[in-house]
């Protein structure tokens, strides 16, 4: 039915550390897959194949139309606009992508191919709850077709804030398992159901061998010998682990690979030697999404905020709507001092961010941390100003309305 086409405030040296640590310890970046062609937007995505096409092109169609279409009128615009769509998210071009999707779902509303290309795009952009609603919905309609089974257990296994990571992971393994069962030899189901599994926590033989089972069904998958060689690390059988990264990054010839590469380095803190692997990435492609996000983190956990920022601005140029690279931006701006710049890109990252998010950026590393900024600045009046965002996001705070307090006693 588818068929694979066209691609981070340091006032005092412990308070940069604390945000190297706290840069570590959030935005967990999403593991890749190589199928379908490159991976687009944030870090490293799994790029799931546009839905089948066949563009119609009729130049001798009639300008005047009645109105209301018959059957062979609606399959022809609903054809034209699948192909629009996914040229346009072929090219990057999500804003057009979306639209397009989204006037052929609502010409055939029943068509998964519709929900399946609007899904692909929200997962290029990084959307995922959006990206779980649209391909849950077509699970209901098609509960057997693997490539959205497959598409949803990527997107339910990428970390997001809220109490229902663990019941979304277990989801994610179900589909996959179904996955394996209608697809025996895909080797991509096997490489979905492991890294369900280790979303899950799951690090033993039956990963292993899920893992395994996909690098037998092709061999040239290397996204499932990286993630062969995490398992391994967490079985503690680094012997064996090493040699297949080591063979993965010489074997890589695209820049998604690479990233996943990176990705899992920096997944076990290895942050130096996901340095060489990115540098690749980005000299294969210089606005590969996951690459630009992945090296900007990197360079904002060793206190390169400069060049942090330079790579940050990109990666939310690329994409957007990825709230996590927006975030590390502010907390890069806040490392280099530069408060107005910080409050600009949290401002910017407010509407992207989820209730946990909002509180995140309510904090010591968002517009509380501006305003502590501003504070030891001499600009209360600018402080006022942040601390009182802050409290928007977050009323439960504490903290907020004492700084508040302070704040105005300076004026």
């Amino acid at each position: 039915m588818f068929h694979k086409t066209k691609k981070e405030f340091s006032l005092i040296g412990s308070f940069a550390i604390l945000l190297s640590f706290s840069i570590l310890m959030c935005s967990g970046v999403a593991s890749a897959q190589e199928v379908g062609g490159d991976l687009s937007g944030g870090a490293g995505i799994f790029r799931p194949k546009n839905p089948e096409a066949k563009r119609t092109g009729n130049p001798s169609r009639p300008v005047a139309r009645p109105t209301r279409p018959n059957p062979a009128e609606i399959e022809e615009k609903f054809e034209d606009a699948l192909a629009d769509g996914n040229d346009a998210r072929d090219a990057r071009k999500f804003t057009a992508a979306e639209s397009s999707y989204r006037t052929a779902l609502k010409l055939k509303p029943r068509d998964t191919r519709a929900h399946y290309g609007l899904g692909n795009v929200f997962t290029d952009q990084q959307r995922w709850d959006d990206a779980e609603q649209i391909y849950r919905q077509a699970v209901v309609i098609t509960p057997n077709n693997p490539e959205v089974l497959m598409a949803l257990s990527f997107v339910l296994v990428q970390p997001r804030t809220g109490a229902s990571n663990a019941t979304r992971f277990t989801d994610a393994e179900s589909f996959a398992r179904r996955a394996t069962q209608l697809q025996p030899n895909s080797a991509v189901a096997f490489f979905r159901l492991g890294a369900a599994m280790i979303a899950r926590g799951i690090f033993n033989g039956e990963t292993e061998a899920a893992f395994r089972r996909s690098m037998e069904l092709d061999p040239g998958l290397v996204v499932a010998q990286v993630h062969l060689a995490r398992v391994l690390r967490h079985m503690n059988r680094n012997s064996e682990a090493d040699p297949l990264y080591t063979a993965a990054i010489d074997q890589a010839k695209d820049a998604p690979t690479l990233v996943l590469i990176a990705e899992s380095m920096q997944s076990e803190t290895r942050w130096n030697d996901s340095d060489s692997v990115l540098r690749r990435a980005l000299q294969l492609d210089p606005r590969n999404p996951g690459a630009l996000f992945l090296m900007g983190r990197l360079f904002s956990v060793n206190r390169k905020y400069a060049e942090a920022e330079t790579v940050l601005k990109t990666a939310v140029e690329v994409n957007p709507k990825f709230f996590p690279a927006r975030n590390i931006l502010g907390r890069s701006y806040l490392g280099l001092e530069r408060y107005d710049d910080a409050f600009k890109a949290y401002e910017q990252a407010v509407p992207l961010a989820s209730e946990a998010d909002r509180k995140q950026l309510a904090g010591l590393f968002g517009f509380g941390g501006v305003g502590d900024g501003y504070m030891n600045a001499g600009r209360p009046q600018d402080a006022l100003r942040a601390y009182e965002r802050a409290l928007q996001l977050d009323p439960n705070n504490s903290e907020l309305p004492n700084k508040i307090a302070a704040a105005r006693a300076k004026l």
